[in-house]
């Protein structure tokens, strides 16, 4: 699930790049009167400001809710990394004193 999300957010990223560098700046309008106006007549009368508009909302929508799943998914995975659930519990070591240790020097008395 981790890896569909992560190729969907770049997907997302890419689409966005090649859509926003599509649209023409607020400038752009001023070499429509020397003879650039195609656009208009592709996308209708009022030309590809609105479709491109949404289309990108769209997309950052998207972007926005992959980049929030992906944040969550790391959370987790660093939560489960350092939980005290993976600490793996061995047998308590048993401390004896040296009178009662096997290999403690006997004491003559």
């Amino acid at each position: 699930m981790h890896s569909f999300v992560l190729i969907v957010h770049i997907i997302l990223a890419v689409l966005m790049i090649a859509l926003i560098l599509v649209q023409h700046g607020k400038g752009a309008d001023a070499g429509a009167s020397f003879g650039g106006g195609g656009a208009a007549t592709v996308f209708g009368a009022s030309g590809s400001g609105n479709f491109l508009t949404r289309l990108t909302a769209i997309l950052t929508a998207l972007f926005f809710v992959t980049s929030l799943t992906l944040a969550v998914f790391a959370k987790k995975q660093t939560t489960d990394a350092y939980s005290l659930k993976t600490v793996q519990t061995t047998a308590p070591v048993q401390t004896t004193s040296p009178e009662t240790s096997p290999n403690a020097p006997k004491s003559s008395q």
